[in-house]
């Protein structure tokens, strides 16, 4: 059986599991359609809370962006992880005491006003779409490669997929097709990263044998080290870029992940207040199992990358034009090559083709001595290493099809979940919570499939021209959720200071200055060209538009509280709701608020 017919198989088999799945649980009533009827158990919740926190971004793009930078990207596994160790500790437990269907709603309440309500839908909108299109590049890229088609049409059937079971099952139908996801994806991940170690280092369990040792009993890393220095590339282990950055870069995806809208609705649906804790806790350790995998993944593949582009050694001959087109080692390039998203070029015309940093200055003697005209290896999409190790490692044909399977899992899981995030924000808060209070709920979860159908329309528009990898566009959503949701959460639940007036001066300030810092590095609402700086020369000295989140967050905290100074008290009755809703006992069912 030929690769492209057990794609098609793995693919096939997985989507009939999901969308059945979602036909099987639909949503009959708008609380099983926004918190599932609230009666989910914490071990599944925390199964589908992984599924739907481990997007396309975790799964396909960041392995890729820590092997092609090394320690400098490890920022991406300390930020994502160490926030949700701050959403299960400060915030899912208290706002699931709360009992409302969304975040919007808390805020509405808790500042007893509609504006900030609005002004929380509109975050939420501004974030999860940018989210949503960080998913919608990894659906194009997974659909792109293994129906062998151009991205830009993967893009297209991947975003009818996600519209057909996110409709269908609203968050009772996500969260038990998430539950298949989750099992999908994370065998996708492992089973490759396994066999991968067993090959370069001897060890099953790819955390340890990354500071493992080669057959030729050099450790793993010293050897990718070496030769990533030798063709000009920096050293792997060590950090180069600017520590301030880092950190606030790190703190913006902490902040960020324990603001985000789609993460946190997902701890509505669980019985108690001691349920969302447990949910929390078993969400840990299976985003564990990826995410201990994920720095080995990305450093083994650029090993075998690196090997498959210098088969002599970094001292002999680069690999020949001859031997990618007829080698069965090296077909993977011809049909990644078909996406758009890998290519290469003989410049000096000498048969072979030469990968290394034609940046370095270093490097230029040695280029101008043996010939080279620049790097040949001319486009590699971070966002297809980790679907193109299995077929860089040589693996069975059966690994690369599950990782098919694991790659659009990943994706679609996340995309449902935001837009359940999206369309409850425009029906439940803005339409019936604000517009029209009295529309009936058929109408309300048909509001909600419309706003679903939409969002997936402007998600596709703006993927096909996205302001970075998969994980970089992830990281401005989480930038945008950390300036202006954060920090509105945090001191609703813990400050009877802040008022209604300093809470939307707070958020509108954190969202403007973040989404502007955006734009201006990124273009006007991403249209290219349309930029005044880029990540490489910063407007404010090495702060990229990726870390500004936290800065914007900070604005957010101190615009609320020079606010909520200047006008007039919070109410008594409010502060007696805020003391309440922290004390871990008593939540009781859900109750609609508009």
């Amino acid at each position: 059986m030929d690769q492209f017919t057990l794609n098609l198989l793995f693919v096939g088999a997985s989507f009939a599991l999901y969308i059945g799945i979602a036909i099987w649980a639909r949503a009959g009533s708008t609380s099983e359609f926004y918190a599932a009827g609230r009666g989910v158990h914490p071990v599944t919740n925390g199964m589908a809370t992984a599924a739907d926190w481990m997007s396309a971004a975790s799964f396909i793009s960041m392995a890729g962006l820590i092997a092609f930078t090394g320690y400098d990207n490890s920022s991406f596994l300390m930020g994502w992880t160490g926030g949700y160790v701050l959403l299960a500790l400060l915030l899912a437990p208290y706002l699931r005491k709360f009992g409302k269907f969304t975040v919007s709603e808390f805020i509405g309440d808790r500042f007893y006003s509609s504006t900030a309500r609005m002004v929380a839908v509109i975050c939420l909108l501004v974030a999860s779409i940018t989210y949503v299109i960080g998913q919608m590049q990894g659906v194009g890229i997974a659909f792109g490669r293994f129906l062998e088609i151009d991205a830009f049409w993967g893009l297209l059937i991947g975003s009818c997929v996600v519209f057909a079971y996110a409709v269908f099952g609203g968050m009772k139908g996500v969260t038990y097709t998430q539950v298949a996801q989750y099992c999908v994806l994370i065998t996708a991940y492992t089973i490759p990263a396994v066999f991968i170690s067993l090959q370069l280092t001897g060890n099953p369990i790819p955390a340890l044998g990354l500071f493992g040792s080669t057959e030729s009993g050099e450790p793993l890393l010293v050897k990718l080290n070496q030769i990533v220095t030798d063709l000009g590339f920096a050293e792997y282990t060590a950090a180069h870029g600017s520590t301030i950055n880092m950190v606030l870069f790190t703190l913006s995806l902490m902040i960020g992940t324990a603001g985000l809208p789609h993460v946190i609705m997902r701890f509505f649906t669980v019985p108690r207040v001691s349920d969302a804790r447990w949910s929390a806790g078993w969400t840990l350790v299976f985003i564990a199992l990826l995410y201990l995998t994920a720095p080995a993944v990305g450093a083994m593949a650029r090993l075998n990358i690196s090997e498959l582009m210098w088969p002599n050694g970094t001292s002999g001959e680069a690999v020949s034009v001859e031997q990618i087109e007829t080698d069965p080692e090296y077909a993977w390039m011809a049909t990644w090559q078909k996406t758009g998203l890998l290519g290469w070029e003989d410049k000096n015309g000498d048969g072979k083709i030469q990968y290394y940093n034609d940046a370095n200055a270093d490097l230029q003697a040695k280029a101008a001595e043996n010939g080279w005209e620049g790097n040949e290896l001319t486009n590699f999409n971070r966002d297809i290493l980790v679907l193109a190790n299995p077929e860089i490692a040589s693996l069975p044909g059966w690994v690369i099809g599950l990782v098919a399977a694991g790659g659009l899992a990943a994706a679609l899981s996340t995309a449902a979940g935001l837009l359940l995030a999206i369309s409850s924000a425009v029906s439940h808060d803005l339409l019936k919570g604000q517009l029209t209070p009295n529309m009936s709920e058929k109408s309300e979860l048909l509001a909600a499939r419309i706003s679903m159908a939409a969002a997936i329309v402007v998600a596709v528009l703006l993927g096909l021209n996205p302001p970075g990898f998969a994980a970089q566009t992830v990281a401005l959503a989480f930038g945008l959720a950390a300036a202006s949701i954060f920090p509105a959460l945090m001191m609703g639940i813990f400050s009877t200071r802040i008022n209604n007036a300093g809470a939307v001066a707070g958020m509108l300030a954190g969202l403007v200055v973040t989404l502007l810092y955006i734009f201006l590095h990124k273009g006007w609402f991403f249209i290219p060209d349309t930029n005044s700086f880029t990540d490489a020369d910063p407007l404010l000295g090495p702060i990229k538009s990726t870390s500004f989140g936290a800065i914007g967050a900070a604005v957010n905290f101190t615009v609320a509280y020079i606010v909520s100074g200047m006008t007039k008290e919070t109410p008594q009755e409010i502060k007696d709701l805020v003391e309440s809703v922290r004390i871990p006992r008593g939540a009781g069912v859900a109750v609609e608020g508009h």
